[in-house]
This record gives C-alpha cells, sequence and structure tokens, in this order.
C-alpha cells in the first residue's frame, strides 16, 4: 500500500520496502522496449538519405573524372593515372584511421557518429568543388589535383564510414537493420543516378571540342571522317563542370541536413545494456587481428573484393570506351544514366529475391547476369539501339553489387558478436576495412588502366584515338571484368553464413540480448531493493 507523495511501497510477498519502480527498473525496462521498437519509415529515409552524398559524388566522380582529367584539364595520362591511383589509395588508407578513431569516440549529446559527419561536411564539399576548376597555373596542375583529390577522400571517409556504421546503432534486430539496409541501398543507387545525370547532362550539353590529328583518316584509309562538332570552346566545358559540382555540393549539404535532423542514433547500452557492461575494449591493433582472423568476414570481403573492382574498372573506362570504341560522344551521358536508372529500378526486386531465396543465391544470379551482356557489348559494332539494351541489362547486376555487401556484413558482425560477446567497439572496424580494401584496389585498376591508355598512345582531346586505344578500352571493359567477376564469385562460393546460418545466428543473437535484458532488470530491480 502507499502512504501519500514520495512513500515507500512494500512488494506483496515481502515485508522489504522498494523503490517505486519509476527509478532505473523502469528505465531499463523503456530501453528495452525502445530498443525493440520497430523503426518508422521516416526514420528508414532519413537514415537513407544520408548515403546519397557518397553515392552522387562517387559517381560523379567515377564516371567522368578520367576523361575529364585528360581532355578538359588536359594532363598527360601518366600524370592522371598517378593522381587517380594516389587518391584511391589515399582514401583506402584513411578508411582504417577513421574506422579505429570512430570506434573510440565517446558520446556526446549528438552521439558518437553524428559529430564526424557534421563536421567533415563543409571542408568536403569545399574540396570537392575545387577538383573540377582548372587552374590558370599549368605547371601546378597536377599538384592542385591531387591535393584536393587526397583532401576530399579523406573527408568524406570521415563522413561514410560512421554513417555506414549507422546500421549497427539505428536497431539490434536484423530484419530491421536489413530493412534499413535495403532503403539505403535504393536511395543510394538513386544518388548514383541523380551524380551521372546532373554531371552527365550539365556536362553533355557543352561536349569538349576535339582536336584533329593523324587519326581522323577513315578506318579504311578512304580520305577523312567527319569532324565532331567543335562549335563550342573549351572555356564552356570547364564552366559546365563547374555548375554541376555546384549543385552536387548544395545536395550533399541538404542531405547531411536531413540525416542529423531525421534519425536517432541508440546509445551502444540501449541496445545492449547489460553485454555493454561487461565488454572489455580492444585496441586497434587486436581488432584488426580480431577481425582479420573472422573467416565469414575475410571470404566476403574477397569475394566481393574482386567484384567490387570488376565494376569501378568498367566504371573508370566506361566514358571513354562510349566515346571512343563505340562512338557514342554526344550519347554517352544518356547511356550512364541508364545503367544507373535500371539499378535503382531493380533494386526492389533484388531486395523481394534476397528474402525469398537467399542473399548467396541473389549474389551468384545478379552478378553473373552482366556477363553476357559485357561480352556482347565489346563484341558489337557501334549501335546505338543495342548500347541502351545493354546498359538496361547490366543496370540490374549494378544494383545487386550496390546492395549485397552492405546487406551482408551485419551479418557478419552478427556471426562474430556470438562468437566474441565480451569484446565491443569494433563495428566500425568492420565496414572500415571492408571500404579500404575495395577502395585500394579500385585506386591501383584506375591507376592501370590510365596507365594502360598512355602505353597504347591516347591522344588528349583527339577526335578519334589510334586502333592499340581502342583495343585497350575493350579489354578494359570487358574481359578483364568478366574474370574478376569469376574469381569473385568463386571466392563467395566458401562463404560460410547461408540462409540457414543467417537465422541461427539471429535466432541465437535473439535469445542472448534476451537474456542480457533478463539479467539487466534483475540487476537493477536488486540494486533498488
Amino acid at each position: 500500500m502507499a502512504r501519500g507523495d514520495g512513500a515507500e511501497q512494500y512488494s506483496a510477498t515481502s515485508l522489504l520496502p522498494v523503490k517505486p519502480l519509476s527509478a532505473d527498473g523502469i528505465k531499463i525496462e523503456k530501453k528495452t522496449k525502445e530498443r525493440r521498437k520497430p523503426l518508422s519509415v521516416c526514420s528508414k529515409l532519413c537514415y537513407a538519405v544520408g548515403g546519397a552524398p557518397y553515392q552522387i559524388t562517387g559517381s560523379a566522380l567515377g564516371f567522368f573524372l578520367q576523361i575529364y582529367l585528360l581532355d578538359v584539364a588536359q594532363l598527360d595520362p601518366f600524370y592522371a593515372s598517378i593522381i587517380l591511383f594516389v587518391g584511391r589509395a589515399w582514401d583506402a588508407v584513411t578508411d582504417p584511421c577513421v574506422g579505429f578513431l570512430v570506434s573510440r569516440t565517446k558520446w556526446t549529446r549528438f552521439g558518437r557518429m553524428m559529430p564526424w559527419v557534421l563536421l567533415s561536411t563543409p571542408f568536403a564539399v569545399t574540396c570537392y568543388f575545387l577538383i573540377w576548376y582548372v587552374p590558370a597555373v599549368e605547371q601546378g596542375k597536377v599538384l592542385w589535383y591531387l591535393v584536393f583529390y587526397c583532401l576530399f577522400q579523406s573527408l568524406q571517409t570521415c563522413f561514410h564510414v560512421p554513417y555506414s556504421s549507422f546500421t549497427m546503432f539505428i536497431s539490434d534486430d536484423q530484419k530491421e537493420r536489413d530493412s534499413a539496409t535495403a532503403y539505403r541501398m535504393t536511395v543510394e543507387v538513386l544518388g548514383s543516378v541523380v551524380g551521372t545525370a546532373i554531371q552527365g547532362q550539365i556536362v553533355g550539353g557543352a561536349i569538349t571540342p576535339c582536336i584533329p590529328t593523324e587519326y581522323d583518316l577513315d578506318r579504311d584509309g578512304n580520305g577523312t571522317q567527319p569532324l565532331r562538332n567543335v562549335t563550342r570552346s573549351l572555356d564552356d566545358t570547364k564552366e559546365a563542370y563547374m555548375i554541376a559540382s555546384g549543385v552536387i555540393c548544395a545536395i550533399y549539404v541538404l542531405c547531411a541536413t536531413i540525416l542529423f535532423v531525421g534519425v536517432k542514433e541508440q546509445k551502444g547500452e540501449n541496445l545492449h545494456p547489460w553485454s555493454q557492461k561487461k565488454a572489455k575494449p580492444i585496441t586497434f591493433c587486436q581488432g584488426l587481428r580480431l577481425v582479420m582472423g573472422h573467416g565469414p568476414y575475410v571470404k566476403l570481403v574477397l569475394g566481393f573484393l574482386f567484384i567490387s573492382l570488376a565494376f569501378m574498372l568498367m566504371e573508370g573506362n566506361f566514358a571513354l570506351f562510349l566515346t571512343y570504341a563505340l562512338d557514342h560522344r554526344e550519347d554517352f551521358q544518356n547511356i550512364l544514366l541508364v545503367i544507373m536508372l535500371s539499378g535503382t529500378i531493380s533494386i526492389p526486386f533484388w531486395q523481394w529475391f534476397l528474402t525469398r531465396f537467399g542473399k548467396k543465391t541473389a549474389v551468384y544470379l545478379g552478378i553473373t547476369w552482366a556477363v553476357p551482356f559485357m561480352i556482347l557489348m565489346v563484341c558489337i559494332k557501334s549501335n546505338l539501339v543495342i548500347s541502351y539494351m545493354v546498359s538496361v541489362a547490366t543496370g540490374a547486376s549494378v544494383a545487386v553489387a550496390f546492395l549485397l555487401p552492405w546487406s551482408m556484413l551485419p551479418d557478419v558482425v552478427d556471426d562474430f558478436k556470438l562468437k566474441n560477446p565480451d569484446i565491443r567497439g569494433y563495428e566500425a572496424i568492420f565496414f572500415s576495412f571492408y571500404v579500404f580494401f575495395t577502395k585500394f584496389a579500385s585506386g591501383v585498376s584506375l591507376g592501370i588502366s590510365t596507365l594502360s591508355l598512355d602505353f597504347a598512345g591516347y591522344v588528349s582531346r583527339g577526335c578519334y584515338q589510334p586502333e592499340s586505344v581502342i583495343l585497350t578500352l575493350k579489354v578494359l571493359v570487358s574481359p578483364v571484368p568478366v574474370a574478376l567477376i569469376a574469381i569473385g564469385l568463386l571466392i563467395l562460393k566458401t562463404y560460410p553464413i547461408d540462409e540457414e546460418k543467417r537465422k541461427s545466428n539471429r535466432k541465437l543473437l535473439q535469445e542472448l540480448l534476451d537474456t542480457e535484458d533478463s539479467e539487466s532488470e534483475t540487476t537493477a530491480l536488486g540494486s533498488v531493493v
């Protein structure tokens, strides 16, 4: 019975006084219910929007930076290859470093991850804008692009590593995380569409004028080929690139704002209150050894490393391939846009497919789907209709390459969590090292491919290229990616977390969380008796 305000209450089975359950016991019960509360559609959408800046800038840089450095900034292919390689390699190195720093970041009023997003955004957009500016000093161009490309990649890492780690801090329910990941992947692929559309359509309206060379002779040697449109000046093209970068910078800031306003980061102990108290923090080296010693993670990363490398190699050289090998200079930006649109539209299908037939099956079917079309693309002669058909089909595989790695990484983290329940602070390391390996590999591939074009005799701003360059471009967008895809799929064949294992892990993890909650409530009630 109660005796007025603030009076003690007595247990029905004991005469021992206990404090009102509005104290620690209710708090923990409230946290448990809060943890299990499904994420709202609004929260998922706001979370998903935060992934758009990475893909918008990534698609613009991936599709257009190489051709921009060669034909607009007019750098020698050798120096362009150095910029592309060093920029990506530096970006790769910063990922595990930022991941470690994020894992050691203390909780603030804005969370652990959000301060990184907020502080990096203004500096990142400034550096991105300056990447697309051609400095007046001719001899300082290489250093200009190298510095601002590396700075932007570092600042974007400070945004994206914490953001990707958000997956483990918005909910501990695997279904909710998978659902949020699907929202995120849809928006990210849409972000790639937006980046490709903005950059392609604005720049496509101001096509870089070419310079007639000795290679403008007809392929049969019967005269000269008609010269391409040279009515626009190079200054028009430079201005178009800067306008496109300004629009993308504005979208970047808008998406970061929506993420900050619309997503609530849950504190670690809110997700796993009892395990967080028992857990032991780990150093960077310890975390690295544990992560790289986890078999499922290593196999997943290696498999998608080769697959990602295949698509990145194709992405980096596709604009040049369409321009020179297929002679689609006036239409290449539209073909790139079709690929991204096809990928966006197919995301919901692949999300349904992986929930119905499993993630590994989705990987095998989705990735191999692109192989025959990659082969067809280099076997046919220049045909605009067929190029669009191939683009639509290839886009479906691009969607799988976007969706599946980020959908499968949380499964690996859960598997690690079950095997190492007393360890905490490792989530960001899993995500950052995956990004590290893929970015480093893409830097190597872009550097080598651009250097290969230099050896083949690439002519900057040439209306046409020698046959050796055409052959090199064909090899870079078809045979090499197909071989890399085959290696990646063979490695993923050994990946042990299939649907049965994933469901078993989810059940065991839920039992562990239920036990933790029960122990937390018992401890809290015992402390107030």
